[in-house]
């Protein structure tokens, strides 16, 4: 069960006792779910019961009550317990990693996008043709609107433009300057050659990875491929995903899902696992963990993004799903080594590698930056 899921069956729980007339209205239109900090319980808490004790006139702890006994049945939850003054604490069961990358691998250019703001319809103003980081940043925001079910595009006339502030000194015009027709490489003028001297990519990465406010750097390090250029790095670690995906194939190893060696103990899989996972060590369960709230993260992070209207929360997250992937890689070989043989463990693994590549792609595609299978 991903964050984006749990939210869902939380605010479901919230309508059935509406409905119910266990509490009386309104629902909210979206339940906050996120990791649980230091000193909660479980993988995920909420303050949903804490947001509707005024309305309700009820205390939280008795709502908490209310919503806990709607949810501790749901498959792919293992338990709910609700702490301080009625924050919903959850702990989701062992086989809950492998049904993340199930769902990611059942429809991998899509895993993320939701109907969160379906009904809403954003349209943006034409930026000026010579100012190529509102251009970008426009375009981007339409696909990641999109992406959350929104209908948005730009329309001559209309007023609303994404946040930006005037850019900085040396890198380009300020978003009130209008030129005249557009003549650059991305639709528009490109007044400093921005998209000549770096290419598509690199030009995208330098005006989306900054946030609004920031100002973006457009040096030659954007081009250079070592650990200390970020777009290289999540880049490279696409590549190498899809690398252990070709590898596996060579050896005849199909990706298959779970059984996790590092899955929470103590908790009971829907199915034992015909072929017990061997136990990890202290790095690989904390490599895999990394890895895995990563992914879990990328619907909650696509959402935000096309909410807040800011692309650079996204480029912030597949920098640290491509890190997490690669010390995952390191920590825990994907593939067997030498004469071993492949194991659940191996084709586990390889599974969630594809899942990673999955994420990066997508999150690259949607910042309009192309994802080599090949560096």
């Amino acid at each position: 069960m991903t964050p984006a899921e749990l939210s869902r069956t939380v605010r479901h729980a919230v309508c059935r006792a509406v409905e119910d007339d266990v509490l009386p209205g309104p629902v909210p239109e979206q339940v906050t779910v996120e990791r649980s900090r230091p000193g909660g319980r479980g993988d995920y808490a909420s303050n949903v019961a804490l947001r509707l004790a005024g309305p309700a006139g009820r205390p939280p702890r008795e709502i908490a009550e209310i919503l806990r006994s709607r949810v501790d049945t749901t498959r792919g939850i293992a338990r709910v317990e609700i702490t301080g003054p009625g924050f919903l604490n959850f702990t989701l069961g062992r086989d809950s990693r492998a049904e993340l990358v199930r769902t990611i691998l059942r429809d991998p250019a899509r895993y993320g996008y939701g109907e969160a703001l379906a009904g809403t319809a954003v349209a943006f103003a034409p930026p000026p043709a010579a100012d190529v980081r509102a251009r970008v940043w426009t375009d981007t925001v339409v696909r990641l609107l999109r992406s959350q079910g929104a209908e948005a595009a730009v329309v001559p006339g209309a007023v609303e433009r994404p946040a930006l502030v005037p850019a900085a000194p040396g890198t380009g015009p300020s978003p009130d300057a209008d030129t005249g027709p557009g003549t650059g490489t991305d639709g528009g003028q490109d007044p400093d050659g921005l998209f000549v001297r770096l290419g598509r990519d690199a030009a995208h990465w330098a005006l989306l990875r900054p946030a609004a406010h920031d100002r973006p750097y457009t040096g030659p390090d954007l081009l250079v491929q070592r650990e200390s250029n970020a777009l290289f790095r999540v880049r490279y670690a696409y590549a190498r995903t899809r690398a252990v995906v070709r590898n596996a194939a060579q050896l005849g190893m199909a990706p298959t899902p779970g059984p996790y060696a590092e899955d929470t103990p103590g908790i009971p899989q829907a199915e034992p696992p015909a072929e017990p996972p061997a136990a990890a060590t202290p790095a690989q369960a904390a490599a895999t963990s990394a890895l895995f709230t990563a992914l879990g993260d990328h619907p909650a992070v696509l959402e935000a993004a096309a909410r807040l209207r800011a692309p650079d929360r996204l480029a912030r997250h597949l920098e640290l799903t491509a890190e997490a992937f690669l010390r995952f890689q390191e920590s825990c070989r994907p593939l067997p080594l030498g004469d071993e043989k492949p194991s659940a463990a191996h084709r586990s693994r390889t599974a969630l590698a594809e899942a990673a590549g999955a994420v990066l792609a997508g999150g690259l595609s949607l910042l309009g930056i192309d994802a080599p299978e090949h560096l």
